[in-house]
């Protein structure tokens, strides 16, 4: 009455992360990485695709990589594009090469050869998060300079030979500040605008009337040609001066110099979510390491960690090849 019938399904064992069975040739916590990495690329490919589309839509006032990204170390004043972006994006490939040293050297239990490749994709990875720290802080500084009119563009300043011009290059500063209202002996507090800026808006204005060899280039490109903006006739810039409403300088969530607002808003948003992975990578890289000097792995006879690790660190470099072609080269 209570026979009990037996069949292959009924015999069939659970994977529970057992290494007796193992999908794939994969332990449990590798397929956990595999799925998490997976599940994030879906993340960032949403973003990615968010910024190809808004980028496509706004192409004609799209700002232009080589003027925004043009910045290197110690050289100020030198016009530099992209130099140092892909001198960080070297970097952050050149810590994916150690990391795949340090596999491999875990896979021949060489403890040292491990402790010494983590190490260096520890430090390249430290580089890469300063360097984009150091991009940030000049994205959020600015350069040049410019403004905003009512209609929310952003025109720039270029004298006869189609150079650009920062503000305080032409601005008359002979004319007081009206937006300086409150004075004390250490200090001015600005009433207009809720930032300081280092030049005024009638400022700029009064420089531009003054110059003759000032122009005003527009945000949008000339047909046909993405990397050259329109620039208008000396006629045509003396009669923006009355739209003129705000002085930009550098860039926020709020308005930026270098063009469409929603650039700052994508570049922030998403080279900033990519920061906090390699971030994350380099404090798992760090715990990783001080178990490799403490011989954790030496004990286990097992070095796989590093291989969990290593496949989350080729993620966030593959992730940032990506980023560096949409933002920085398209």
């Amino acid at each position: 009455m209570g026979a009990t019938v037996t069949t292959a399904a009924t015999k069939e064992k659970t994977w529970g992360g057992g290494e007796d069975v193992q999908p794939l040739g994969a332990s449990y916590g590798k397929m956990m990485m595999w799925f998490f990495i997976l599940s994030d690329s879906l993340t960032f490919a949403g973003f990615l695709a968010a910024y190809g589309f808004t980028r496509f839509k706004f192409i004609d006032s799209w700002p232009i990589a080589d003027e925004v990204f043009n910045h290197f170390p110690f050289m100020h004043g030198v016009d530099a594009p992209m130099y140092y972006v892909a001198l960080m994006t070297f970097i952050l490939i050149f810590s994916s090469v150690t990391m795949v040293l340090a596999v491999d050297a875990g896979h021949q239990l060489k403890q040292k050869k491990v402790a010494v490749y983590m190490l260096l994709t520890i430090i390249g990875g430290l580089i890469f998060v300063g360097s984009q720290a150091w991009e940030w802080k000049n994205f959020i500084t600015g350069t040049y300079g410019a403004i905003e009119t009512r209609g929310g563009e952003i025109l720039h300043f270029v004298d006869k030979d189609g150079k650009r011009l920062a503000l305080a290059d032409f601005a008359d500063t002979t004319i007081a500040r009206e937006d300086a209202t409150l004075n004390r002996s250490k200090g001015t507090w600005y009433m207009k605008g809720g930032t300081e800026t280092s030049v005024s808006l009638e400022q700029v204005k009064a420089g531009l009337e003054k110059n003759p060899n000032v122009f005003v280039r527009t945000q949008f490109t000339v047909e046909g040609n993405k990397h050259k903006k329109i620039v208008l006739s000396r006629e045509q810039s003396l009669a923006r001066v009355n739209d003129f409403t705000h002085v930009v300088e550098g860039a926020n969530l709020v308005r930026n110099e270098y063009g469409h607002k929603t650039f700052a808003d994508l570049f922030f948003f998403i080279t900033g979510f990519h920061g906090f992975h390699v971030s994350v990578g380099i404090l798992l890289n760090i715990i990783i390491f001080f178990n490799v000097l403490l011989g954790t792995y030496e004990k286990r006879k097992s070095y796989e960690m590093i291989e969990k690790v290593g496949l989350y660190w080729h993620f966030v470099d593959l992730v940032w090849v990506f980023v560096f072609t949409f933002f920085y080269l398209v």
